[in-house]
C-alpha cells in the first residue's frame, strides 16, 4: 500500500513540475516513477508528451512505444504512438496502431482522424467514413494549457488533411490557451471560441484549398489579429509563387505548370532534365528527377498521380559538384538563417545530406548561420528582402541555392517550412543559436500580436 502511495505522490510531483514549466525536473520526476514501476502507463505517456512538446521526438517515441508494449489494450497509448509515427511518415506503423485503437474503441474520434489521414495519403478508398466519424462534432479541440493563471486565448486554424505548420516549438502552451479548429469541418457561422489572437497554421496552398477557403470565412467573423492570413497563404502554391517571385530582381524561379501523365507523355516540347512532382507533398515524397525522355514513362508510374507538376530543373550544384540548399525563415518581416544542407544528390534534405559526415560542410554551414550577409552577398540578401515582402506572411521561409552571379535559385517559398531541433550530439552545437533565434523570433511575434490585441480590447472597454 505504501508503495502505491509513494508512486502516486511521485507522479503528482512530476505533474506539478510539468505544470510549472520545469521540464527537466519534471522529466527526472517521471523517470523516478518509472524506476519504481517501469510499466506505469501515466508516467510513460506523460513523459512522452513532455518530450514531444520540447521537441525531443526520439525520446517521445521511446516512451510511447514502451507504453504500448506494456499496455497493448490502451487506446490512448496506441493513438499517441500512431500520431508520432504519422508525423515521421511511417504510414504503415501509424496505420497499424490506429487500427488497433479502433479495435479497442470503434468510436474513438482521434483514431478515426488518423486513419482518414493515412488512407487519404496512401490514395486508398475508405477515408470518407473515417473523416466523418473523426471530425463530426469534434472540429474544435481545446489543447492542454500548462501555465499558471489565465492563458491568453488563441485560435489555431488547422487542416485535418495535413499541410500544417508545426507550431509546438514556438506556440507556448504556458502562455496561450489554445483552441484548435479543423477548418474543413467547422461551420463558419457558429460562434467562435473566445480568442485574442488567431494563428492560421494551414500552410500548403496546393493541398489545402478547401481548408483555406473555410479558414477565410472563419477569420471574417473575428476582429482579432491574424498570423498568416489564409488569403495570403492561398497565393503560395508552387506554380503561383514561382510566377510571383520570378519578377524580383535577383530571383531565378523555375517554370512550373500542372499537367496529366498522359499529356506529359505526349508533349513534344519538354526540356530535359526536368522534375516531376505530385502537388501537396513535401520532404521529397512523390518527387522525381527525369534525365531524358526514355525515363519518363517509368518515372510517372512511380509517382502514380492523376495530376503532376512539371518543374524546370535548376542546377544548385557548386564548383565541387555538390548540391546546396539554403533555408531562410521569415518571421514577422525578419530574415533568419536556419540551415544549409549539402548533398551529392539533387534532392537535398538535411536528414539525408552529407552534413553529419563532413566537417568541412558543417564549417560552411556555421559561416552561413553566423554571418548570412557575408556568405550570400548583397544581391541575394536584397532579393530575400523582396521575397519576404511579397509573401506578406508573419511565418514563412524559402529554400534556395545560389546562382554563379549571386542570384537566388528558387526551390520553394511558403509557410510550410519546418523548424526542427538538432540531436544532442555536440557536433551540432554550432546550429543551436540560429535555431533558437528562429524559435525566439516566432515566440516574440506571438507575444507582440497578443499584447496588441489585449491593448485594443482594453481601449474598447
Amino acid at each position: 500500500m505504501s508503495f502505491e502511495i509513494d508512486i502516486a505522490e511521485a507522479l503528482e510531483h512530476a505533474r506539478t513540475l510539468a505544470a510549472k514549466a520545469e521540464d527537466e525536473a519534471a522529466r527526472q520526476a517521471y523517470l523516478a516513477v518509472l524506476r519504481r514501476d517501469p510499466t506505469h502507463f501515466s508516467a510513460l505517456n506523460e513523459l512522452g508528451t513532455l518530450a514531444y512538446s520540447g521537441g525531443f521526438r526520439s525520446a517521445a517515441r521511446s516512451a510511447y512505444m514502451q507504453a504500448v508494449r506494456h499496455h497493448p489494450d490502451n487506446k490512448i497509448a496506441r493513438v499517441n504512438l500512431a500520431n508520432l509515427l504519422r508525423e515521421e511518415e511511417d504510414l504503415a506503423g501509424a496505420r497499424a496502431h490506429y487500427e488497433a485503437a479502433l479495435a479497442i474503441d470503434p468510436d474513438l474520434p482521434e483514431a478515426h482522424q488518423g486513419m482518414a489521414w493515412v488512407l487519404d495519403t496512401l490514395g486508398e478508398d475508405g477515408a470518407g467514413p473515417h473523416w466523418q466519424k473523426g471530425y463530426s462534432g469534434h472540429a474544435v479541440v481545446s489543447k492542454p494549457y500548462r501555465g499558471t493563471g489565465i492563458g491568453a486565448p488563441l485560435l489555431l486554424l488547422v487542416s485535418a488533411r495535413g499541410g500544417n505548420i508545426p507550431t509546438h516549438l514556438w506556440l507556448n502552451d504556458r502562455q496561450f490557451a489554445v483552441s484548435a479548429i479543423y477548418a474543413e469541418f467547422y461551420e463558419p457561422d457558429l460562434a467562435l471560441p473566445a480568442h485574442a489572437l488567431i494563428v492560421n497554421a494551414i500552410s500548403d496552398a496546393d493541398l489545402c484549398a478547401v481548408a483555406l477557403g473555410r479558414a477565410e470565412k472563419i477569420v471574417a467573423h473575428s476582429t482579432a489579429p491574424v498570423i498568416n492570413r489564409p488569403e495570403r497563404v492561398r497565393l503560395t502554391g508552387r506554380i503561383e509563387i514561382a510566377q510571383r517571385l520570378a519578377v524580383i530582381d535577383g530571383v531565378i524561379a523555375p517554370t512550373i505548370y500542372a499537367s496529366t501523365p498522359t499529356a506529359v507523355l505526349a508533349a513534344e516540347n519538354l526540356h530535359f532534365p526536368l522534375l516531376l512532382r505530385r502537388p501537396g507533398f513535401h520532404n521529397g515524397q512523390h518527387f522525381a528527377y527525369v534525365e531524358n525522355h526514355d525515363a519518363l514513362a517509368h518515372t510517372m508510374v512511380s509517382l502514380a498521380g492523376d495530376e503532376l507538376l512539371v518543374i524546370q530543373y535548376l542546377d544548385g550544384r557548386g564548383a565541387d559538384g555538390m548540391a546546396r540548399k539554403y533555408r531562410v525563415m521569415f518571421i514577422d518581416g525578419v530574415a533568419y538563417p536556419l540551415h544549409l544542407a549539402i548533398s551529392a544528390d539533387w534532392k537535398v534534405h538535411y536528414a539525408t545530406s552529407s552534413m553529419a559526415h563532413n566537417a568541412a560542410y558543417r564549417e560552411e554551414e556555421r559561416r552561413f548561420l553566423e554571418d548570412m550577409p557575408a556568405v550570400l552577398g548583397s544581391r541575394a540578401m536584397a532579393a530575400l528582402a523582396q521575397v519576404c515582402a511579397t509573401l506578406g506572411l508573419e511565418y514563412a521561409g524559402i529554400d534556395f541555392a545560389l546562382a554563379p552571379d549571386g542570384s537566388v535559385l528558387l526551390f520553394e517559398a511558403n509557410a510550410t517550412m519546418i523548424v526542427f531541433l538538432p540531436n544532442p550530439d555536440s557536433m551540432w552545437d554550432y546550429r543551436r543559436r540560429a535555431i533558437g533565434n528562429v524559435l525566439d523570433g516566432a515566440t516574440q511575434m506571438l507575444r507582440r500580436h497578443a499584447n496588441h490585441a489585449e491593448a485594443l480590447a482594453r481601449k474598447l472597454i
